[in-house]
């Protein structure tokens, strides 16, 4: 199920942890404080004779050495309290003896005791005869029915004989609806816990489960999956110029749409246009999982295709970085690429032979420099190693490549070579340079916020094969795509998505 999650399991042990905690308060609270209950504390067992096994030497001056039965004596300071809720009356003690409470000395004899009371509480001196039972006998010491106000304490200093230091020390008695039990020792100088052990104990669980939940939340990635994520297989063909793109796009979808698998097999526009139309023919089952990216709209003839338009795709003439001209005129470049113009020397350059490099005729790059810089298309082909010329009546070397990669390394190679590309692809690579075009740069910045009249651009298209069903893995892409989260993906890679309020003018123009 959707909510079994590690922080929604955190969360919710948090708050029944929380809720547990204050039930149990407010049960504590309401029921054990409210019993009647005594409590008792050995505040003080020390020896005074030498002849006593506690581990700890002394010296005795005066009385304590000169009375007979020290040798052996030892001092306890025992403090009784009243550590209820309620006030205990005289009537409270159930015992059927006179006095209330007995204190046992394991193995040492009661010599003598002493009653001290803290300031304000007088009245407790009076309860201290032995007409109300306080006396001792043998390794006992009887305590009177003492009523105690809440908190109210008294302390009784007896002095033993017999026996070692640390020997039992018990309060025998019973108190009506209550109970009288030891608390911990405590001497004059500590100082009671702030918390209780119980208190101390859940305010470290609840720490621990809020620190475990805040750890799950900023350690997970909150990253929102693409709205209808959609599992199987796709397959994208078409443009490389677009195919970084493609590329980085479909990595980040399969992490987002767990069930997903995204094959990106460029080889030109034209041919992945084709191959897509082949495949839809031959398919029987409607729209096969094919998206086929293309650089400008598909050939004449497709009308079964389907075309979704995706970016504004800003392309690039690139020169050998040896050539020093950085405008060339439309026209320059029309007389280029009829091989009217053969040597650079012509447009004020080198003296060198120039050297074209174009694509082959699937690429969409290739159809978008005739359409909207040449207006025709260009001249035959006259080498296959872009050196030397197979063809002797050519006016000029010009070769056939099958990708933008393979033609911006050829240019880069050879001085006097120009070709075109994408322009994120040319602007990354060493070697080159980037002629504007009548004076106008190649730039999606200016093309979105300056108002450019670059003339080589296009607009991105994603074809299918009819319309894909609503829940298929090609809808749902084409849908991150354009609409979603890959617009900063296609941003990154230097186009102008056409879900942007330019880009969604300029391709509705186009």
């Amino acid at each position: 199920m959707a909510w079994v999650s590690p922080e929604n399991i955190v969360a919710v042990g948090t708050a029944v942890l929380g809720i547990a905690a204050s039930a149990g308060m407010v049960w504590y609270e309401r029921r054990v404080p409210r019993r009647k209950r005594i409590g008792y504390r050995v505040q003080m067992d020390n020896p005074i004779g030498d002849n006593v096994r506690s581990g700890r030497a002394n010296v005795r001056l005066g009385w304590f050495d000169e009375a007979s039965g020290m040798a052996d004596a030892t001092f306890v300071l025992l403090r009784i309290e009243n550590d209820g809720s309620q006030s205990i009356a005289d009537n409270d003690y159930t015992g059927r003896e006179v006095h209330g409470l007995t204190a046992v000395f394991t193995d040492r004899t009661v010599r003598g005791a002493s009653v001290t009371q803290p300031s304000g509480t007088d009245h407790l001196m009076d309860h201290f005869t032995p007409a109300a039972g306080f006396g001792y006998e043998g390794n006992t010491l009887r305590i009177p029915r003492v009523p105690l106000n809440r908190g109210d304490h008294f302390k009784l200093l007896v002095l033993l004989s017999g026996g070692d230091v640390g020997n039992g020390i018990r309060l025998i008695g019973g108190i009506r609806d209550g109970e009288v039990r030891p608390n911990r020792s405590t001497t004059p100088d500590d100082k009671p816990p702030l918390f209780s052990r119980a208190s101390r104990l859940i305010t470290v669980l609840l720490t621990v489960c809020v620190i475990t939940l805040a750890t799950i939340v900023v350690a997970r990635d909150d990253t929102r999956p693409p709205i209808g994520c959609a599992k199987g297989t796709l397959t994208v063909t078409g443009s490389t110029a677009f195919e970084p793109v493609m590329r980085e796009l479909a990595k980040k979808y399969e992490k987002d749409c767990a069930g997903s698998v995204i094959t990106v097999d460029a080889h030109g526009s034209t041919a992945g246009v084709r191959e897509l139309a082949a495949t839809g023919q031959q398919s029987a089952k409607g729209s096969p999982p094919v998206v086929a990216l293309s650089d400008g709209p598909k050939p004449e003839g497709l009308s079964q295709l389907s075309e979704t338009r995706v970016a504004v795709s800003v392309f690039a003439l690139v020169m050998n970085k040896d050539v020093p001209l950085t405008n060339l005129s439309i026209d320059d470049v029309r007389r280029l690429y009829a091989g009217r113009i053969t040597n650079w020397k012509q447009l004020g350059g080198p003296d060198r032979p120039v050297l074209l490099v174009s694509r082959d005729a699937n690429s969409g790059t290739r159809q978008v420099f005739q359409r909207r810089v040449l207006g025709r298309g260009e001249i035959a082909n006259s080498s296959l190693d872009c050196v030397h010329k197979d063809d002797t009546t050519a006016p000029v070397v010009r070769c056939e490549l099958d990708s933008t990669e393979q033609v911006l390394n050829t240019v880069a190679a050879l001085p006097g070579a120009i070709g075109y590309s994408e322009l994120n692809l040319a602007a990354g690579h060493t070697g080159l340079r980037l002629p504007a075009l009548d004076g106008h740069h190649p730039s999606v910045d200016e093309l979105e916020h300056g108002g450019s009249d670059y003339p080589y651009r296009e607009i991105e298209y994603a074809y299918t094969y009819g319309r894909p069903p609503a829940d298929s893995l090609a809808s749902s892409f084409l849908t991150y795509i354009s609409q979603g989260n890959g617009q900063n993906v296609i941003r990154t890679h230097g186009h102008l998505p056409c879900g942007t309020p330019v880009g969604l003018r300029i391709c509705a123009e186009s």
